[in-house]
């Protein structure tokens, strides 16, 4: 049985534990570009879980974006997970919010590991902080 995602702001899992190194909309590259998502820091972290119940729609590398899983989580909700090194689940899987979906890679000029995670609403990005749980 799926929850409803949009009862679920401010409750969401954390995909990994770490430092948020970017936050939504500051500036990318050259400030012509924002961020779409977060970026945090992966570095202790063995996977990558699901921030909710839903459906993988993608899961294969995409230029830009490294390994890159979409969880559809239906009402016109859906989580992106990219920077990954390796991804554990195909499209059409079922997931469970907390289940292992991706382990952690290395790209966007760090060092070390970090997950890209960005939260959409009907297409449109939107700010993930205020979805996940409190820590």
């Amino acid at each position: 049985q799926r929850t409803q995602f949009g009862g679920h702001k401010g409750k969401l899992k954390w995909p990994v534990k770490g430092k948020v190194l970017r936050s939504f909309g500051s500036q990318k590259v050259q400030n012509r570009v924002k961020w779409n998502g977060i970026l945090i820091s992966a570095n202790n972290n063995r996977h990558v879980h699901a921030a909710h119940d839903g459906a993988i729609i993608f899961s294969e590398f995409l230029r830009g974006h490294g390994q890159l899983a979409i969880i559809d989580h239906g009402e016109g909700y859906m989580t992106l997970y990219a920077n990954n090194q390796q991804l554990l689940k195909s499209v059409g899987e079922i997931i469970e919010a907390g289940e292992p979906i991706a382990v952690p890679g290395v790209s966007n000029g760090f060092r070390d590991p970090n997950l890209y995670f960005e939260l959409r609403y009907k297409g449109k990005p939107q700010d993930p902080i205020v979805w996940l749980a409190r820590r």
